[in-house]
């Protein structure tokens, strides 16, 4: 059986090789225009001598055109559920591995509010960044954050990540600093996935916060805070927006970039969460 740890360490091989495809696809684009060009070129000298070479019957002539299939564009979330939730939901909270930090697992389990906002404050040597959490949107994942900022889970734990590149996060969450760090509970996906199943891509916007994971349903404590719009598939939970002075701190943290100048990697100044604070 898989372990936690094992699956998180897959989900950032497998994010490694998005960003790496990402950055290929993007040297590759003049190339890519030259070839098309090169095709619609001889395409045009084809046709042209085609005509030239046939006889002038209509019928032989003539010719249906061909199908343009166009790719959909990866939208915008509008951070708002299309159907709202009942005003109270349950939630599960199974067991997953040891915790990388002593804490219990939720007990508030039935009648879990969805409506409202939760503040929380997060202070961090970088500066503060305040987070409202959205209850309407994904209930659950509110209710286990409430539950870990609560009984001091992230305080002293480092933003252990910042990607500059295709996408454009700072991830924070996990004590151990590692990125496989968790809770030792898991709990479900919730908005957006729920609504999209087939998860087509979207793009989580500037001053979005949502949930890493390790694959379907193995959220736990580890996020990510966007500071430019990033598109990703739609598995990840959102559950919540950056204030402005957030996104100020947040933005001051990115224009440092990560170690060495790597597209992805540890903050090139350490970003600690000294307190995590409700309300």
């Amino acid at each position: 059986m898989t372990s936690n740890k094992q699956r998180r360490e897959q989900a950032l091989r497998n994010l490694d090789r998005e960003l790496k495809n990402r950055e290929r696809a993007e040297k590759a684009k003049p190339l890519g225009v030259i070839v098309t060009a090169a095709l619609v070129i001889l395409a045009l000298v084809g046709g042209i001598w085609f005509a030239a070479t046939r006889n002038s019957d209509p019928a032989e002539n003539s010719a249906q055109p061909e199908p343009t299939v166009e790719q959909p564009q990866a939208q915008p979330l509008t951070m708002k559920r299309a159907s709202a939730l009942p005003e109270k939901v349950s939630c599960q909270y199974p067991e997953a591995g040891q915790s990388a930090k002593p804490v219990s697992v939720p007990t508030r389990t039935a009648d879990v509010s969805t409506t409202g906002t939760v503040k929380l404050n997060l202070d961090t040597t970088a500066g503060p960044i305040g987070l409202e959490l959205d209850r309407a949107a994904s209930p659950c994942t509110v209710n286990a954050i409430e539950h870990l900022a609560y009984n001091g889970y992230y305080d002293d734990t480092v933003c252990h990540r910042i990607t500059t590149n295709g996408i454009y996060v700072l991830q924070c969450g996990d004590p151990t600093g590692t990125g496989t760090g968790g809770p030792g509970f898991s709990f479900a996906n919730e908005y957006p996935t729920d609504e999209m199943p087939d998860a087509p891509q979207v793009i989580y916007p500037r001053g979005s916060l949502a949930m890493a994971n390790s694959g379907p349903d193995t959220n736990g404590s580890q996020f990510f805070l966007n500071y430019q719009d990033s598109p990703l598939q739609a598995n990840y939970t959102y559950f919540g927006r950056i204030t402005d002075e957030g996104l100020g701190t947040l933005d001051k943290i990115a224009a440092n970039g990560a170690e060495g100048g790597a597209p992805d990697g540890k903050p090139a100044q350490e970003v600690r969460i000294t307190k995590a604070n409700l309300g």
